[in-house]
């Protein structure tokens, strides 16, 4: 859970910005973001099921799987495959067929599908990251109750 948050927040707030402040032009940036985006969608699925598979191979029961922090985990996946497989996916689509995102008329349709994708892109990221500080006090909060 923390690798997957932590990547998150360095994409969100440290690489994505820092892209588009030092390389040349906003479409290597946004090249560049979309790669890492990819890859760290891709290993959160991968580490969201690996925990949701802990907790039940740890339990031997399903219940487990029903509970406050794995339902948070649950959406989590669900966030992150929308995002992936639907939202990021137009998107590289609209920017290959635009060329490039920098040299596109403002009142472009794509460009404007592209910015409205990107609006929802966001939000499910903001998605993500909220359930996985949620996903995250659960946690913890299960193992203090277990522990006590």
């Amino acid at each position: 859970m923390s690798l997957w948050l932590g990547s998150d927040v360095f994409l969100s707030f440290v690489v994505a910005p820092g892209a588009f402040r030092v390389l040349s032009s906003r479409d290597q940036a946004g090249a560049m973001v979309g790669y890492a985006l990819g890859a760290m969608h891709m290993g959160g699925i991968i580490c969201g099921l690996l925990l949701l598979f802990a907790r039940l191979a740890r339990t031997r029961t399903f219940a487990t799987l029903a509970t406050p922090a794995a339902l948070c985990v649950v959406l989590m996946i669900a966030l992150t495959a929308i995002s992936q497989f639907t939202v990021s996916a137009k998107m590289a689509a609209l920017r290959v067929e635009m060329g490039s995102i920098q040299a596109t008329a403002a009142d472009s349709p794509m460009l404007l599908e592209f910015g409205r994708l990107h609006r929802i892109s966001v939000s499910l990221e903001s998605g993500i990251l909220l359930a996985g500080i949620a996903a995250m006090c659960l946690l913890v909060r299960e193992l203090a109750f277990r522990s006590s």
